[in-house]
């Protein structure tokens, strides 16, 4: 038959695991996939969107990123229940082992998507559709919660599959069913065609995946150059990756973070850029590399975004290093309006043994700094990272790592019942 690609899609994740685990481990009695549910941040510190939805909140017309206020207005009687971030991480794991045992060879896409390439598994596990389905009923067997899956011959066509009608389903799009199953489609449902790309798609009059496939790619290349491409290639059924499971490096390191609080006080943000920077150097030098490139974003209050980096003289993976030089960038960069999001972005990333280059006029001891650094990732390696912080971020509104993913979202504190 060729190449046998899966693409496998947890249906509403973080909302499935949650309802999994508050049935079976909470003794909850209400699924909260059968009633209008979602997983939204905390409107009190600004992290107020739909993470996740259950089926019978998508027909209410809730959709993921929605403010939880836009959400509560198409559905007054949602349930919004916090994320839990660990329970999101040990689920993905145990889906991922699952997948392990019917191929060699699988490539986790996100947290909840993974490609299998199960070309030559026939013997082992029947055809591809049987195979399919026997994956599909052991993860719901076995962890509870419910995917879908797409098979064809290559990766963008098994993703597209696995995408036609949900949940718990399997589907096949092989290249003799594009023509019918797929060139129907609106143009937006295609694998890398977003909303901008769909306006310059219908400009052109291009409504459905069909007509692009069918359009004339000089055309194309004029209008959206390397990307048109792309997206014709994908229209037609061809995509020449190959599923593997090698890691790929990180091309860049970041965190940002939203503020609970407007901030209209520099030493405040460089407060904010000091969590951010001991966030974003701990990370650095976990993966044993360094960064060249420093970026500052920030998002005033009225949702306006601006940016400015700069390159330094030599690599590094140090939090004060890291901090000086965003806190250089701010200064350049900030006229004063409130700050409502900050973030800092490393980008040009070299392995951690690469030498520094020497500055005369830098009398900075970084070896006592690296020292430093590498001390306190042992405490806090082995006592959590809370066991030492910065004395300024002591009893203050800061936490002293913001970005990423914050205790309180880890391990929410359930309170009996769903609110």
């Amino acid at each position: 038959m060729g190449n046998i690609v899966f693409h496998i899609d947890v249906n509403s994740a973080f909302l499935s695991w949650e309802a999994v685990y508050r049935l079976h481990i909470l003794g909850e009695k209400t699924d909260l996939r059968e009633i209008p549910s979602a997983v939204g941040g905390d409107v009190k510190k600004r992290h107020g969107i739909i993470l996740a939805r259950s089926i019978p909140a998508k027909k209410f017309g809730v959709r993921t990123g929605d403010t939880i206020s836009d959400a509560k207005n198409r559905c007054p009687d949602l349930v919004i229940v916090p994320p839990h971030y660990d329970l999101y991480e040990t689920s993905s794991k145990a889906f991922m082992e699952i997948l392990k045992e019917f191929s060699p060879c699988v490539e986790q896409y996100s947290v909840d998507e993974a490609y299998c390439d199960m070309t030559g598994t026939e013997c082992l596990h029947g055809s591809a559709v049987v195979a399919a389905n026997l994956m599909k009923d052991k993860i719901y067997k076995e962890l509870g919660f419910t995917v879908n899956i797409g098979i064809s011959s290559n990766k963008v066509l098994a993703k597209m599959a696995s995408d036609f009608k949900k949940p718990n389903r399997v589907h096949t799009l092989f290249p003799n069913e594009i023509e019918k199953k797929m060139w129907c489609l609106p143009v937006e449902e295609l694998f890398y065609v977003g909303s901008a790309t769909k306006k310059k798609l219908n400009k052109l009059g291009i409504h459905t995946i069909g007509e692009l496939a069918r359009m004339d790619l000089d055309i194309l290349r004029a209008h959206l150059k390397k990307h048109g491409e792309l997206i014709y290639a994908f229209a037609n059924g061809i995509d020449v990756s190959v599923v593997s499971d090698k890691e790929v490096p990180n091309k860049g390191y970041g965190n940002s973070t939203t503020i609970a609080f407007d901030v209209d006080d520099a030493s405040v943000a460089k407060m904010v850029l000091l969590s951010l920077a001991e966030k974003v150097a701990t990370r650095l030098r976990a993966d044993a590399v360094m960064a060249t490139v420093v970026a500052v974003s920030i998002v005033d209050f009225e949702f306006r975004h601006t940016s400015h980096q700069m390159t330094l003289l030599t690599a590094t993976n140090i939090t004060n290093e890291i901090h000086k030089t965003a806190c250089r960038l701010f200064d350049e960069l900030w006229d004063g309006t409130p700050i409502r999001h900050l973030g800092i972005h490393t980008s040009k990333i070299v392995s951690g043994d690469s030498s520094r280059q020497m500055n005369l006029f830098d009398m900075t001891r970084y070896d006592r700094l690296a020292k430093l650094d590498t001390a306190v990732d042992l405490v806090r390696e082995r006592y959590g990272d809370d066991s030492i912080k910065r004395a300024v971020f002591i009893n203050g509104p800061i936490y002293h790592m913001a970005g990423g993913i914050s205790p309180e979202k880890r391990k929410p504190k359930y309170k009996e019942g769903i609110k």
